[in-house]
């Protein structure tokens, strides 16, 4: 099995590996090629830890330090997120000097979706190769890694695909690499699949991506990735996004509307919304802080059958996913999180 195509986003699935991180590691082993002068990875100050741990391992396997070729970028004092324009200003001072940009698409704990496009042409016109961890934003939002000029990209299957815990994890290579980008480790599934079964041990690589596979998928795998992919080719990610703006719009605006912060009211346990108000910088996700323990608000929402993320410090991920989720659920949702406010606040 050649790997399962996503056809809604062109992408391709590896049927190598269950864990995006081992793919971070994988390609930025490939792409990271550091000089005296160009040695940098430009990453979020908090990104992932599996990405935060493949660029500063890379680094150190190539003979660098951390401390000096890891570029860590923060939100301006007093914010929360990101702002593009400091982005790309840090892409164009640094640029010179940096050899991989390495962003999220959708940042796992703020919920905020970069831009991508905007990144990918910055970062390629300094000379810097630009990848993207994906696992956020596959399956949640609109991806064109092929039509932005993406150098790299890897998600996991098992957030908005729908394939189940563990499940298989994607790659993306531009086919304008699919000869000149080889991977560090082989195997014999990256093998041409002509003469595989020759035996020669001559390796004869599949160019691009198909070359970073190194054995078999695991099938008990494949095949809740299959069924859940079937779900998605009976929509397409236009018509998704389009009730996922909606959907998110709404939890937004009930959120804001009942448990803003009440001046007149200040023992009221209030809703910090840290996730941009613009829709086009954000996927599903809102991320929640709260001005009592967010651990018992947690808590007293579990107790009452919400599945929702609490990631520390201070965030719960709260997503309405349009695929499986309705405007009665985000509703029913507010309602709940009024009870759990109240007896959290106890």
């Amino acid at each position: 099995m050649d790997g399962i195509k996503c056809l809604k986003w062109g992408l391709r699935f590896c049927n190598y590996i269950t864990w995006s991180g081992f793919l971070d590691q994988t390609f930025t082993l490939a792409f990271y090629k550091p000089t005296a002068a160009r040695h940098k990875i430009l990453l979020e100050n908090k990104a992932f830890p599996s990405d935060h741990y493949a660029v500063e391992s890379q680094i150190r396997l190539r003979g660098f330090d951390p401390q000096q070729s890891m570029l860590l970028l923060s939100p301006r004092p007093g914010e929360e997120t990101l702002r593009t324009e400091d982005i790309l200003e840090v892409i164009e001072k640094e640029g010179d000097s940096i050899a991989v940009v390495m962003f999220s698409g959708v940042q796992y704990y703020t919920g905020q979706l970069f831009n991508m496009a905007a990144i990918t042409e910055a970062g390629q016109r300094k000379g810097c190769y630009v990848g993207f961890d994906c696992a956020h934003a596959a399956g949640n939002v609109e991806l064109k890694l092929h039509d932005w000029g993406v150098d790299f990209a890897c998600w996991c299957s098992y957030k908005y695909i729908n394939s189940g815990a563990g499940g298989l994890a994607g790659a993306f290579i531009h086919e304008k690499h699919k000869h000149t980008i080889k991977p560090a480790l082989t195997g014999w599934w990256g093998h041409d699949l002509k003469t595989r079964f020759q035996m020669s041990n001559e390796l004869e690589l599949q160019p691009g991506v198909n070359g970073f596979r190194l054995s078999n998928q695991p099938i008990l795998l494949v095949c809740p990735l299959q069924a859940s992919l079937q779900v998605f080719n009976m929509t397409s990610m236009q018509a998704l996004r389009r009730k996922s703006l909606l959907l998110t719009g709404y939890l937004e605006y009930l959120i804001q509307h009942y448990y803003s912060e009440d001046p007149t009211r200040p023992q009221k346990p209030h809703v910090h919304i840290m996730t941009p108000s613009d829709p086009q910088q954000r996927g599903c996700q809102l991320s929640l802080s709260f001005s009592i323990p967010i651990r018992r608000v947690f808590q007293e929402l579990e107790r009452r059958g919400v599945a929702c993320d609490m990631r520390e410090p201070s965030v719960l991920r709260i997503a309405p996913v349009p695929l499986y989720n309705s405007f009665s659920d985000v509703h029913r949702f507010i309602e709940t999180l009024g009870a759990a406010l109240a007896a959290g606040s106890q």
